[in-house]
């Protein structure tokens, strides 16, 4: 094997003293000696040029493995590099000595030299691709094909079918390498691949496969062909993994029939999936080899054979070739599309697959007891991953009927079984761990999802009746193991047990497929959650009246009877209902008149008693956590089964439930209108004290917020909506009277209002009842609350609700809820704010708008024009409460809507002055200076596209003393004289300030975008430009590239300088030096960043910048003026103008710097955009350093190439000097020829 042609014979020493360098150096790293150094000489050999002769001979007498793996590398890396400058010749013969080398050493034992190398081979091949003739791609495929099918042993033959393996996936865009070229190269070699290979390298293997598995099942003892078959396997494995685009359309002359497997399956439902399902859809030339060659019997009949020979051998189950042919047989579980030319063929191509997967699972209870015993579990997690598959690609009712065709029960009873092993294995082991019950647990939930949710509007998930009643069955296994899941962890002490600290967002996925389960038997699963429901709050009731009657036995006097003085106390407690349970005692009562008690009890012993009963320690009284934890499951199940997730909309009421119980005549009997009472009961006190449990509370808040959004006051055209077509019209009518019925009970013409009522009262209970309740208050606002008023018909009927009033006047007025976290209160007074679209008119809502934040402004106002502020403004307490007044303010920005707009004005107006004066007095306290900054924000954001001139002004200005105040006082000044914590903390409040003042000065740019004044802001003598340039000059100087390392800040800060340069980049000219370097400073930082999308924008700013100046000056103005000419500083020293600088700076980044990011995506795109007006603008300095790029290079060849491109980066594509689109989408497409065709030897000089 020669190496490139125009190499002259390297000297035998020193390609010997290379060798030995790198061979130390690698020596050196696995020591640990020196790496540094080590690294270095191993860099110098992949970035000098054209080390192909050294890393040849490394590769071919080396003794060293890792040597031989960093020559393999270079080989790469260089010729991916140099590939312009390389000859066909040179090509050919790198790829050749790879593909021979691989060929050659095809027994060494170091596999990872092996399979580097044959990497590399495919990478270049796959960089020439579309240079090479189909006569010199045949020509190494030949060889390949050669090795492949075992004509020079079966150590080539492994070799062989390992390097097909690399090259397609060299091919698939998932795991291609990056070479620094145009996305549109990667595209067509796919293609090519894909339409002329694919299906060919899939032959390939298969014959391979074939040809050994004979010797294989044969063989007593282990037999090299093993590992060929495996590998073939492993190559079927990923060409069907393969994402098929260019394949998939119908055999020429083929009528387009409906696929009852494919039509309209949704590939990326947005449903509750832990396991990953991949579609095979490679299009109807496949059919002959992937369905009608008996290629599925062949499978598995070897993967049969070899089970059955090694039935006794245990570990044979993980073997590679095993674990291989369990994959390619889950994956032709997958196989759907076109490349089936009817439902029938691909019906009876699935219930051959399952004829060779039952012996996997079934049946269940066997296989769970011998995954229990010893045996792996990987094979019948494969099955369980094929049902995946399989209930995928069809419909419900054709996914029961595979195994009903060889069997006496359907695929769907066979899953529920399977599922109720894998339930009883879960509650027999109990442990935390994962163990394999849990990940079959979370592949077979994923198939019921894959089953029970639609394909479509039109379609119904229904199961047949078997299918009904084993999925009853299941559903009430998995409610047992729930209820005892969560029986085990009420005494559980662990601070680590999942149950307890799985919130009830975590659990979601888990009881999504749950509800599904339920609803696809929802005449068993609800009537079965209402009986355990019932049930256990009927045994925490008697528990009630266990304690009531240890209270009572406590409060009898020394004549027998209780005193009227106990009545009294009971009846302070238990406010006359429960009196009613007294009446087991009768006779106990003292009905004399109360001055003839001789033994009055004293009151202190009874409450003592009291207290003592409800906290259920009582002798005798049962302790209810239990209980308590069981309804706390009940409740997470019974939400999921009701109601969807509504993300954002307001969601339906599930078919199932629609659908069914019709016999039902009493409405309030039905079993969601039974479900969604117990929540009632936690307004009597006593009953909260005894059963609702902060943890409970939180339960009944979700499920009421989940609820309320699908039955509570559901408009009349939402009402009006079909039901699934898929039922008969008698089923229909049935279920829509059902459905009318249902909703209209909960209609504000029934009994929606009071329920409403109900739901707010719990609300404020639970904000008020619970304090320190972090976790419940949080669902309460946040989801309960919210739900509420997202709504405009339920927000009429809140708004007049006595107990809304009293929640706003508690809000308003009390100081109760001061209590609350700060951003709840910030919720809550957004929440309020919102529910004012229920009112009557536009200015109903304003006043109650009014009335609600009046207090708080008038407060803030108050304090803030008191003479001894600065005395009483540092007390806790005064901190506090202006905090949380901050917060309330700036959750009723956050609700703004066009018919409240006046009064959120009203409310900023008159707190403006009051802000400043805050801002003075609380300017070393960050947290309140970042309150105040963020309702400003907020309130800005909200407000200034409405705003009239007038107005607009006076926020301007007040916008403008905002910033100059926290300018002079340097708030954000960090001092280097803080230790090491402090000075991160003051960095870190810096950063959430100067993040705060960048969005408000955004803010005020969206004025000039969007605009719903009826007048000018002009007519005011306001400038949004001016302004935002004013903000800049404060802001800019406070930002060092430290705090640009926070990604957040270094996100907000360039999107708002390119968005201002972009828009106003005549004011860039009035920036003083001082702020101007700034912003020099931080684009040089911004185009090396990491984030392509701070590059993008920092390009974005380099093209405004640009194109503005080349427009101006054509036109015969300044542009950017002295900004763009160079100047002296102070040291005499010459400094390039800002434009000059830049298309240095640009294209050194493009030619030189190792930044793939700008080559490998669309920014090289971004790139050329602001090259163009850079290179228009400077063209003398364009051509000066393309001078000096050519008078660098050596060799003439190479000299004459790069002059040649950089005419051609400015003159091809007919390119012209106007700065329009199709000019901009020619010099894109020059400037990508020019980096291939130059990048590479460039950074060899």
């Amino acid at each position: 094997m020669q190496g490139p042609s125009d190499r002259a014979p390297a000297d035998l020493a020193q390609l010997q003293a290379t060798m030995h360098a790198i061979e130390i150096a690698c020596s050196s790293i696995q020591m640990h000696v020196n790496p540094a150094a080590a690294e270095a000489t191993i860099l110098s050999l992949c970035q000098s040029p054209q080390p192909y002769k050294a890393c040849q001979f490394i590769l071919e007498n080396s003794q060293v493995a890792n040597a031989r793996f960093q020559a393999a590398a270079a080989i790469r890396d260089a010729a991916i590099r140099e590939w312009a400058l390389l000859t066909p010749d040179d090509k050919r013969s790198l790829i050749s000595f790879c593909l021979c080398f691989v060929m050659q050493h095809a027994s060494s034992p170091e596999g990872y030299v092996q399979s580097k190398v044959s990497s590399v081979a495919a990478q270049l091949i796959k960089r020439g691709w579309l240079d090479f003739a189909a006569a010199e791609k045949e020509a190494f495929l030949y060889e390949v094909k050669q090795a492949v099918v075992g004509i020079h042993g079966v150590d080539v033959q492994f070799v062989g079918i390992n390097f097909l393996e690399s090259l397609v996936s060299e091919f698939s865009p998932s795991t291609s390498t990056a070479m620094g070229l145009p996305r549109e190269f990667h595209e067509q070699c796919l293609k090519s691949l894909e339409l002329e290979y694919l299906k060919t390298f899939y032959c390939w293997a298969q014959d391979a496969a074939a040809s050994v598995t004979s010797q294989i099942i044969e063989s007593h003892s282990a037999v090299p062909e093993v590992k060929v078959c495996t590998a073939a396997l492993r190559l079927m494995l990923q060409i069907l993994n393969w994402d098929f685009r260019y394949n998939k359309n119908m055999a020429k002359g083929a009528k387009p029939s409906m696929d009852v497997f494919n039509n309209g399956v949704p590939h990326d439902i947005a449903s509750p999936k832990r396991s990953d399902c991949i579609l095979a859809q490679p299009g109807p030339s496949w059919r002959d080899v992937l369905v009608l060659g008996g290629h599925i019997g062949w499978l598995l009949g070897v993967y049969g054979a070899l089970r059955q020979k090694f039935s006794c051998e245990g570990y044979w189950l993980d073997c590679p070739i095993a674990v291989s042919a369990r994959k390619l047989i889950v994956q032709f579980c997958s196989l759907t599309g076109t490349i089936f030319p009817s439902a029938d063929m691909q019906e009876h191509h699935l219930i051959q697959l399952l004829s060779g997967i039952i012996p996997w699972i079934n049946p269940p209870d066997a296989v769970s007891q011998a995954i229990e015993c010893g045996k792996s579990e990987s094979e019948m997690l494969d099955g369980c991953r094929a049902l995946l598959s399989m209930a995928t690609v069809t419909t419900p009712t054709v996914f029961d009927r595979l195994l009903r065709s060889i069997s006496p029960f359907g695929t769907v009873t066979l899953l529920s079984t399977l599922m109720c092993e894998v339930i009883k294995a879960l509650m027999a082991n109990n442990t935390e761990e994962e163990t394999w019950s849990w990940i079959a647990r979370d592949i077979i939930l994923d198939t019921w999802t894959a089953l029970l949710i639609p394909n479509s509007i039109h379609e119904n998930a229904r199961l047949p009746s078997e299918g009904i009643n084993a999925a009853a069955n299941l559903f009430a296994l998995i409610v047992e193991a729930e209820l005892r899941a969560a029986s085990a962890s009420a005494f559980n002490d662990d601070e680590d047990s999942q149950y307890l600290q799985a919130s009830i967002s975590a659990m979601d996925e888990r009881l999504s497929s749950y509800a599904l389960i339920a609803r696809a038997a929802v005449d068993v699963a609800i009537p079965l959650l209402t009986g355990l429901f019932t049930e256990r709050f009927a045994r925490l009731h008697q528990r009630l009246i266990s304690q009531i009657s240890c209270l009572y036995s406590s409060m009898i006097d020394q004549t027998g009877f209780v005193s009227w003085e106990s009545c009294e106390v009971l009846e302070t407690f238990f406010k006359g209902d429960k009196l009613d349970s007294l009446s087991h005692f009768p006779d106990k009562l003292d009905r004399r008149n109360r001055s003839s008690s001789d033994h009055p009890s004293p009151h202190g012993r009874l409450r003592i008693s009291l207290q003592w009963c409800l906290t259920g320690t009582g002798k005798g009284i049962a302790d209810p956590t239990e209980t308590l934890e069981e309804l706390y499951s009940l409740l997470l199940i019974a939400g999921h089964v009701l109601a969807d997730e509504g993300q954002g909309e307001t969601p339906s009421v599930p078919m199932a439930i629609q659908t069914h119980f019709v016999d039902i005549i009493e409405t309030d009997k039905h079993p969601v209108v039974v479900l969604s009472r117990f929540a009632e009961q936690s307004l009597d006190q006593e009953m909260r004290m005894s059963v609702f449990s902060p943890r409970l509370m939180e339960a009944v808040i979700w499920f009421l917020a989940r609820w309320s959004c699908t039955y509570l006051m559901v408009p009349e055209e939402l009402r009006e909506e079909n039901c699934d077509s898929g039922y008969d019209h008698e089923s229909w009518l049935q279920s829509q009277h059902s459905r009318k019925a249902l909703l209209g009970f909960f209609g504000q013409y029934n009994q929606g209002k009071p329920v409403l009522d109900v739901i707010v009262r719990i609300a404020m209970m639970t904000l008020i009842s619970y304090p320190g309740e972090k976790d419940l208050q949080a669902l309460t606002c946040y989801q309960l609350l919210h739900a509420l008023v997202r709504r405009k018909n339920v927000c009429t009927h809140l708004v007049a609700l006595d107990s809304w009033r009293e929640l706003a006047n508690a809000f308003a007025n009390g100081r109760t809820l001061f209590s609350l976290h700060s951003a709840h209160q910030r919720s809550l007074a957004q929440t309020l704010v919102l529910s004012a679209s229920g009112m009557r008119d536009p200015e109903a809502s304003n006043q109650y708008v009014r009335d609600l934040m009046s207090h708080m402004t008038a407060y803030l106002v108050e304090m803030s024009n008191k003479n001894d502020i600065k005395k009483f403004s540092q007390q806790p307490d005064i901190i506090l409460s202006v905090s949380c007044l901050l917060e309330r303010l700036r959750g009723a920005a956050q609700a703004l809507e066009p018919r409240t707009q006046m009064a959120i004005y009203e409310m900023g107006f008159s707190v403006m002055n009051s802000l400043l004066v805050l801002l003075e007095v609380y300017k070393h306290e960050f947290a309140v200076v970042y309150l105040l900054l963020k309702f400003v924000v907020d309130w800005v954001d909200v407000e200034i596209i409405y705003l009239e001139a007038k107005e607009t002004a006076i926020v301007v200005d007040f916008c403008k003393r905002l910033l100059q105040l926290y300018s002079s006082h340097n708030i954000g000044k960090i001092s280097i004289s803080l230790s090491s914590s402090l000075l991160s903390e003051a960095k870190t409040e810096m950063y959430k300030d100067l993040r705060a003042l960048l969005q408000l000065i955004s803010n005020l740019c969206s004025k000039d975008m969007v605009d719903f004044s009826s007048d000018s802001i002009e007519t005011q003598g306001t400038s949004i430009s001016q302004v935002v340039y004013f903000g800049l000059h404060i802001v800019t100087p406070l930002i060092s590239l430290e705090l640009l390392k926070y990604p957040k800040l270094c996100h907000d800060y360039f999107s708002l300088l390119s968005h201002m340069l972009e828009v106003y980049p005549e004011m860039v000219a009035q920036l003083n030096n001082e702020a101007f370097n700034q912003i020099l400073g931080t684009l040089d930082f911004g185009l090396r960043h990491q984030d392509t999308e701070i590059v993008s924008m920092c390009l974005k700013v380099l093209k405004a910048l640009a194109s503005y100046h080349y427009k101006e000056t054509s036109i015969g103005k300044i542009g950017l003026g002295s900004h763009a000419s160079g100047f002296k500083d102070s040291d005499g020293r010459f400094q390039e103008g800002i434009l000059s600088r830049f298309l240095r700076s640009l294209l050194q980044l493009l030619l030189f710097e190792d930044y793939r990011g700008v080559i490998d995506t669309d920014l090289v795109g971004i790139a050329a955009d602001a090259l163009l007006p850079l290179i228009l603008s400077e063209q003398s300095v364009y051509q000066r350093l393309g001078q000096e790029l050519a008078d660098s290079q050596a060799n003439p060849t190479l000299k004459s190439r790069l002059v040649n491109a950089l005419q051609s980066l400015t003159s091809s594509n007919q390119l012209s000097s106007t700065l329009d689109r199709p000019n901009y989408q020619k010099f894109r497409k020059n400037l990508h020829s020019f980096l291939i065709e130059v990048r590479g030897f460039l950074r060899t000089m």
